[in-house]
């Protein structure tokens, strides 16, 4: 029994050996496994910024870019506008108008003016497409200003004299209050169409500004935080194939009234491949990042820039648009008693495009009637 003993005791004292080094050998250094936590860690930063990036923008002109075909003026800072036309030769006009196009739109689809109204009444307009759409050059430090900025030096290099008349429509809208902040001295009177709000606009009452956000769909109410909050992961965001982006991105449907589906096919008509042509985040994700995200400006706070009734302010909107909220512009209005208000019962967001609006809002802007 002794000699078994012995030998179980050698037994066990074989295996116990073996067994402590083989833990030995799975054990690694302290120092070590912090280096491979920080590559790791390493590789995901990497791989996660290179997921937020977004694509080089194909810059018109370039080697690898869209081909020019629209007429462009060059700016001060290098950056080209391209532009069209619209109405009577602007020698021979009366009244100059510059459109501000909406969101994924561009200088190709403006509110229709008729030529028979141009004629009558003398009108011209030119429509641009805005930084990063259509033909423009992006613009990597495009702000609220720097759109109106690029609307006074657009009208000085056509020659459109001192003053002259701005329509914004949409997104155009709310770059149109930006016209009305940083040259008012060249207006001579403006319209905005369906503008665009910011939620955060201190402005507005917290509660009200609550329950018009709340009235977007959830996943727009997400594209919209990220616009603000976190500006760096908008294109990620609206890229990505986790959770739904944004619907107007993605052209979903059911976020328009019933008259906005009867007018869609008139918005539509016409090529609009060039509208995303450079890349859809220096268009549509610069748009929604200035529109969301930082203000240097409040609208509400703005003074009106006509108090000698030389010129007026006209805010035209659809008490049904269920992309911009009516009870934001009608706050709107009631702090700026100066702006001429018009609510159109039954209107979406694309009345514009309704047969005889063009011609009612361009007469009650160069007429300066009070509709």
């Amino acid at each position: 029994m002794v000699g078994i003993n012995k030998k179980l005791s050698a037994a066990s004292a074989r295996a116990h050996t073996r067994k402590r080094k083989q833990n030995t050998e799975l054990q690694l250094p302290m120092g070590m496994c912090k280096t491979i936590s920080l590559v790791v860690l390493m590789v995901f930063v990497a791989f996660a910024y290179q997921a937020i990036q977004p694509p080089a923008p194909r810059i018109c002109g370039s080697s690898d870019g869209p081909p020019i075909t629209a007429p462009r003026v060059k700016l001060s800072d290098g950056r080209h506008l391209a532009y069209k036309e619209h109405g009577v030769p602007k020698d021979e006009a009366k009244y100059k108008i510059v459109y501000i196009h909406g969101f994924d739109s561009f200088r190709l689809n403006p509110m229709p003016l008729s030529q028979e109204l141009a004629e009558e009444l003398g009108i011209y307009m030119v429509s641009f497409d805005r930084a990063g759409y259509g033909e423009s050059d992006p613009n990597p430090k495009r702000t609220d200003k720097s759109t109106a900025l690029d609307v006074e030096e657009l009208a000085d290099q056509l020659g459109l004299g001192s003053k002259f008349y701005v329509i914004g429509f949409s997104m155009g809208g709310q770059a149109t209050w930006g016209c009305l902040k940083y040259i008012p001295h060249r207006l001579a009177g403006a319209a905005l169409i369906a503008p665009v709000v910011n939620y955060w606009w201190p402005g507005f009452p917290a509660k009200l500004a609550k329950e018009g956000y709340a009235l977007q769909r959830v996943q727009d109410q997400w594209t919209l935080r990220v616009s603000h909050y976190a500006p760096f992961l908008t294109y990620w965001w609206n890229t990505q194939k986790w959770f739904p982006g944004s619907s107007v991105v993605s052209r979903v449907i059911d976020i328009f009234s019933k008259q906005d589906l009867e007018l869609i096919p008139r918005l539509l008509a016409g090529d609009r491949t060039q509208i995303r042509q450079q890349g859809e985040s220096v268009s549509l994700f610069s748009d929604m990042n200035v529109a969301f995200g930082g203000y240097t400006f409040d609208p509400m706070d703005l003074e009106n820039p006509f108090s000698n009734n030389e010129g007026i302010v006209h805010l035209w909107h659809g008490d049904e648009d269920l992309l911009v909220q009516v009870c934001l512009q009608r706050y709107i209005v009631e702090k700026l008693p100066w702006i001429q208000y018009h609510e159109l019962a039954g209107a979406g967001h694309l009345f514009p495009y309704a047969n005889g609006m063009n011609d009612a809002i361009v007469k009650s802007l160069v007429l300066g009637e009070k509709m």
